[in-house]
């Protein structure tokens, strides 16, 4: 994930594709480290921001490996 700081936005790189993120997205892609549950990043983006809906997290994680943009561990 990168930072472009004149734009203001984040953006997940792939050798294919750039996906162009909001401030929740990133958060999202740095809680996930192979140690929280969704439920764990979705409590911790509840902490940080006054809108965190049943199913966002779900939904973004989903997107991003449906487009392969993200590997999800099931081990």
């Amino acid at each position: 994930m990168t930072y472009n700081a004149a734009r203001g936005e984040y953006a997940l790189l792939s050798p294919e594709t750039i996906w162009v993120i909001n401030a929740t997205g990133a958060a999202i892609v740095e809680l996930c480290d192979s140690q929280r549950t969704i439920a764990d990043i979705r409590a911790e983006l509840r902490s940080r921001y006054e809108q965190v809906a049943d199913g966002d997290v779900e939904r973004f994680v989903a997107d991003l490996v449906t487009k392969h943009g993200m590997e999800v561990d099931h081990g």
